[in-house]
């Protein structure tokens, strides 16, 4: 894909995942989360830079071989990963750390999810991924205001 992506100029998204999709959520580990994820991500910044892919969007891939816990830590020191001077790109729409914590299911989370996506902005992202943009948009909106003030 690394090749594809060069030859066609456009951004690549990378995002982190420990393990594979069919055994990832199997007892994820980690001895500090956002040291490891922030390495794979310098690491696999400098392939693709070194492949001709300058136009890099970062996920930290949250839910993708990561606990409750870790996601929470990731997204907490999300404001780290703007040292890769890249977009970052949180994708935690109606994900399990929403509603395990909540106790609802993957249609009760709008809520959740707009507190969480907030959160996000304001400790850098810069790129939602989203289920419901209405309210995604509304959530940048106002967060957008804050920060012109």
């Amino acid at each position: 894909m690394i090749s594809t992506v060069a030859g066609l100029n456009v951004p690549y998204v990378l995002m982190h995942m420990q393990g594979i999709p069919q055994t990832m959520q199997q007892d994820p580990c980690y001895e500090n989360v956002t040291r490891e994820v922030l390495d794979f991500l310098i690491q696999k910044k400098a392939e693709l830079n070194k492949s001709g892919i300058t136009d890099v969007i970062i996920d930290p891939g949250f839910g993708f071989g990561k606990t409750n816990a870790h996601n929470f830590e990731l997204l907490h020191n999300l404001s780290v990963f703007k040292m890769l001077d890249a977009p970052l790109l949180l994708g935690i729409s109606r994900k399990s750390m929403i509603t395990k914590i909540l106790g609802i299911k993957n249609d009760e989370a709008l809520n959740g999810t707009s507190v969480l996506n907030t959160i996000g902005l304001m400790n850098g992202a810069s790129i939602l991924r989203v289920h419901d943009v209405k309210q995604a948009k509304e959530a940048v909106k106002l967060y957008s205001e804050t920060i012109t003030r």
